[in-house]
């Protein structure tokens, strides 16, 4: 295989991009899983500078920055802590990153095989093709993502024993709609967040190739990856909070971490209430930490992913020749 890295979609057969996008999906999720929880207990954070809510006795918020949340979660719950809720994440992240580029190539091949003269070209393909994709694999590995949050939600009290528990627990009291809590807040979210990274990805990826300097975060795969990344995760940051709000509603809402989230119904509504009641900060509280845990996350997973998807083209090459 040439120095030069083919686009994305034209890489590797089926089976190829499905093992290389799981492979990056696992390796992404064990480097920044303590940045999720972090961001994941401030997102559920209900605090307003005007009307201060009291959590477990304490007036204002329980967690103030990114810094402050890391230090108090090592400081009461210790370093494991920080990987709550790391088995059902892993095996999203597992499951959700060959979905994803697996969906992504045969959306972007149908695409480019429509005739003439509806046929579609370069970030219009990209942009369908992301989104498709990202709307997959949410869907199909949305019960997972929601278990993960919930144990990322536990403080010191274990509100579930165990992943077995918790999936008995949810479709024994909140039924099969359970395991889907906001989903049409992360369809919603994942829609215009995968178009805008791999059309955005996709268009830089030629560009920084061609730098003159040396670029960082593994090249122009990885720098490419974090830019596309945190372009897309800031336009639509409000989505991810109010799908972070939906997923800890139920009978279970009073034991998390946080005692006072309020009852929500619906993303619109949710949106409406966390604005009025917690202004815009609420809509982008754990933006920060988001935005750092974008970096590596996008960097290691793209990286990755073309690492993988080159060995075993290399591998397959070599079978060949033999």
């Amino acid at each position: 295989m040439s120095g030069e890295v083919a686009q994305l979609k034209h890489e590797g057969s089926q089976l190829q991009v499905v093992a290389a996008g799981a492979i990056a999906g696992l390796v992404s999720r064990f480097v920044i899983a303590p940045l999720d929880v972090i961001k994941i207990r401030l997102q559920l954070q209900v605090h307003s500078l005007s009307d201060p809510l009291s959590t477990r006795g304490v007036q204002g918020p329980t967690y103030k920055g990114t810094l402050g949340t890391l230090k108090y979660i090592l400081r009461e719950e210790g370093l494991t802590g920080l990987w709550k809720g790391n088995v059902p994440a892993e095996l999203m992240y597992l499951c959700y990153g060959g979905i994803q580029f697996s969906a992504y190539k045969y959306s972007s091949t149908l695409l480019e095989s429509i005739p003439a003269p509806y046929e579609l070209h370069g970030s219009a393909v990209s942009f369908i093709s992301g989104a498709t994709a990202g709307a997959c694999a949410t869907t199909a590995t949305y019960p997972l993502d929601l278990l993960r949050t919930r144990f990322a939600a536990q403080g010191t009290e274990r509100v579930y024993t165990s992943l077995a528990a918790s999936i008995r627990h949810i479709a024994q009291h909140e039924g099969p709609k359970g395991f889907f809590r906001g989903l049409g807040a992360g369809v919603s979210q994942i829609v215009p967040y995968m178009g805008l990274f791999f059309a955005s990805y996709e268009g830089l990826k030629p560009v920084m190739a061609n730098s003159p300097l040396a670029l960082p975060f593994g090249g122009s795969d990885g720098l490419s990856g974090i830019i596309a990344s945190v372009f897309a995760k800031t336009a639509v940051y409000p989505l991810d909070t109010t799908r972070k709000r939906l997923q800890v509603q139920g009978p279970m809402r009073s034991k998390f971490v946080h005692r006072n989230i309020p009852m929500y119904s619906g993303v619109i509504s949710t949106l409406v209430t966390i604005s009025k009641r917690e202004g815009m900060r609420g809509l982008y509280r754990g933006l920060t930490v988001s935005l750092l845990k974008a970096a590596p996350a996008a960097s290691v997973t793209m990286w990755t992913y073309e690492r993988a998807i080159a060995g075993m083209l290399m591998l397959e090459d070599g079978r060949r020749a033999e």
